[in-house]
């Protein structure tokens, strides 16, 4: 990367730090930082279903609800290793995307890639799994935005949007963190055992350890990310 880029590259970074800043710490713009609280939940569940194709088994259907709950219906292998996956996968889900976002996000190029690489999987996942009118409305929203952004927009803001998405969905993995530390989850469809309770039943240590390893791989995974995209 030129220096040019790679200054850019930071004032990108900077941009996006600030304007986080200012959605959570203005009282009037916190209603702003609603949408990115749904894009996590879109990246948690799409990593639950990813894993369950990458262990030989099957992304069922999608659903999400306007409080940010969500749920996969996925179909996995029968061994207890291939469901903790899965079940793990969602946890880490927003990390692996944020990584990604910011690995691909140091150039324009880079940027416009990955963002036509999200908006092709949104895609898929409209006419394949997602269901319910909100999840659909809101997943066609974040993969139009990702395809306007990438074929649309100037090169300094098609790479603005994407490192700024990969910020917030960052951030979730701290605000969003108690998840970790809970056996049972509350969605607009009930009670369910929670991802770290699932994995705490396939592989029998409690549920709170699994929860403190998920969250040191989601650490390790946007430390690595964050170093690629810093790195001259």
């Amino acid at each position: 990367m030129t220096t040019v880029k790679y200054h850019q590259a930071r004032v990108v970074l900077l941009v996006s730090l600030v304007v986080t800043a200012l959605l959570y710490l203005v009282p009037y713009f916190a209603a702003l930082a609603y949408p990115f609280m749904l894009l996590s939940t879109v990246a948690h569940e799409m990593g639950h279903g990813l894993t369950a194709l990458l262990v030989g088994g099957s992304f069922q259907r999608f659903e999400m609800w306007s409080d940010g709950s969500g749920v996969a219906h996925v179909a996995s292998p029968s061994s207890a290793l291939a469901r903790a996956a899965v079940a793990g996968g969602g946890l880490v889900g927003p990390a692996v995307a944020a990584a990604a976002g910011f690995a691909w996000g140091r150039t324009v190029r880079g940027a416009r890639s990955c963002l036509l690489a999200f908006a092709f999987m949104l895609l898929v996942a409209l006419l394949l799994v997602v269901r319910g009118f909100f999840g659909f409305f809101f997943v066609a929203l974040v993969a139009a935005c990702c395809a306007a952004a990438a074929l649309r927009a100037a090169g300094e803001m098609a790479q603005l949007v994407l490192v700024f998405f990969s910020v917030q969905l960052a951030l979730s993995v701290f605000s969003r963190g108690s998840y970790l530390f809970t056996p049972v989850a509350l969605t607009a469809n009930g009670r369910m055992p929670s991802d770290v309770g699932q994995i705490a039943q396939a592989l029998l240590l409690p549920y709170w350890f699994w929860g403190a390893a998920c969250g040191l791989v989601s650490l390790a995974v946007l430390v690595y990310g964050l170093k690629v995209y810093w790195r001259r």
